[in-house]
């Protein structure tokens, strides 16, 4: 059975691959369909920014397809940036324009306010109007610094508990079993199990 990741973020890409191994899905993604844009992220929320993508590319390809949408929600800035993560310091911002934005927002807030989550929807649509969603979290706090060489978006700066470093520090495996998109797409192969005759 084939699936279109409805994304072209390479790093997005290779995790999806890596923690969907084993479902049996062929697996193409938006650079398989060049001339395929993705429609805007202006809803409310990821769930409807995931739900909104997996439609799109269902309905053009033919083909069930898999979009997610996912961000960084920091509790000293009201769940900010949210939806809009990926745009957080402007239009065509860079990985590093967003975090060191965010580093500047939270200057001066104590490391006891810097609490934040990491937050994932994955949205699975198919061309004949099924879909379902799966969603996932990860609690944490925002560093003061970049710090890691792994993972992209706000990985560098953001703290994992447990072994206290950033998941840009956790090695791809390590990051796969504790991430936001981790868990939600455990939920999604959970249900694909099932779904099995």
């Amino acid at each position: 059975m084939k699936i279109v990741l409805a994304t072209r973020n390479r790093g997005k890409i290779e995790e999806i691959k890596e923690l969907l191994k084993g479902c049996g899905f062929e697996m193409l993604t938006l650079d398989d369909f060049p001339g395929l844009a993705l429609p805007p992220e202006d809803m409310r929320d990821f769930k409807g920014n995931a739900l909104k993508k997996a439609r799109s590319v269902a309905s053009k390809t033919g083909i069930p397809s898999l979009a997610d949408d996912s961000g960084l929600c920091v509790d000293a800035l009201q769940g900010g940036p949210g939806v809009h993560s990926a745009r957080y310091a402007g239009k065509g911002a860079t990985d590093s324009d967003n975090y060191e934005k965010l580093l500047k927002e939270l200057k001066n807030i104590p490391p006891g306010q810097r609490t934040a989550r990491f937050v994932c929807v994955a949205a699975l649509a198919t061309p004949g109007g099924r879909e379902k969603t799966f969603d996932g979290s990860l609690e944490g706090v925002i560093g003061n610094e970049p710090r890691g060489e792994y993972g992209f978006g706000y990985d560098p700066v953001f703290i994992v508990p447990g072994p206290g470093k950033t998941l840009a520090e956790l090695s791809p495996e390590e990051k796969n079993m504790v991430s936001h998109r981790a868990k939600a797409l455990g939920r999604l192969k959970d249900w694909l199990k099932k779904q099995m005759p």
